[in-house]
């Protein structure tokens, strides 16, 4: 439709009291086949943002129960989805907090939807920098822009879990993820799932995108620690 919507969120989660601006924003984002996701307080944004698990999310900071600015301080104990705040509230301060506390930007109302759509853009470009929207390591590939996943050119099919999981594996690229961490990042940060519930899932994700799921080649098993994604060159050399 435009050749910039593989830069947008498919999923926000707007946290507003304002009926009018839920509408105007669900009306402008379904022009870009962007879901909206409303909550019209702050605990309920809290836990739409664990349940629902938006791509972005626009936070207004006069909220009916508690502060947006107490919102963002929770959602950054444990997330680093964007968040770009949306409000009347333009005092220098307010702003400066909101900042520095981990919000990705601060426009005020009123305000222009073209402006908001370019700062969402920049926001969530952050999230996976231009230069690795397209992961590549030996014979896999993985557009982000997309969400096309490939082995040695075949595309492969996976569930929006196994994406996911698989992108923190990437994010981490390396390094060792454990169990713990994997749980929080991918299912949330109150997910009373066991450790085991992951290697379920990474088994799964192995029988997709290992040519040997008994010797993987991407995703290494750390014992007693959690995983690490192992960067190939090519089919052979490691980086």
């Amino acid at each position: 439709m435009r050749e910039d919507m593989n830069i947008l969120p498919k999923r926000i989660l707007i946290i507003d009291d304002e009926i009018q601006i839920q509408r105007l924003l669900n009306s402008s984002f379904s022009a870009y086949d962007i879901k909206c996701i409303e909550a019209m307080t702050g605990a309920k944004g809290l836990e739409l943002a664990i349940t629902e698990r938006p791509e972005m999310i626009i936070l207004d900071v006069g909220l009916p129960d508690i502060s947006g600015l107490d919102v963002l301080t929770q959602l950054r104990k444990w997330s680093k989805i964007p968040i770009v705040i949306l409000s009347a509230k333009n005092e220098e301060d307010t702003i400066v907090f909101a900042l520095e506390n981990g919000a990705d930007d601060y426009v005020t109302k009123p305000f222009g939807f073209k402006e908001l759509l370019a700062r969402i853009k920049t926001s969530f470009r952050r999230v996976i920098p231009e230069e690795n929207v397209v992961f590549i390591s030996g014979d896999l590939l993985v557009d982000f822009s997309s969400r096309i996943v490939s082995i040695k050119g075949k595309e492969i099919s996976l569930t929006s879990t196994e994406f996911d999981l698989l992108k923190v594996f990437i994010r981490y690229a390396g390094k060792v993820v454990t169990h713990q961490q994997l749980l929080r990042e991918v299912w949330g940060p109150h997910s009373i799932e066991s450790p085991q519930y992951v290697r379920v899932y990474v088994g799964h994700l192995r029988l997709k995108i290992e040519e040997n799921p008994q010797r993987p080649k991407h995703i290494i098993t750390e014992i007693g620690v959690g995983y690490r994604m192992k960067l190939k060159l090519d089919n052979t050399g490691e980086v």
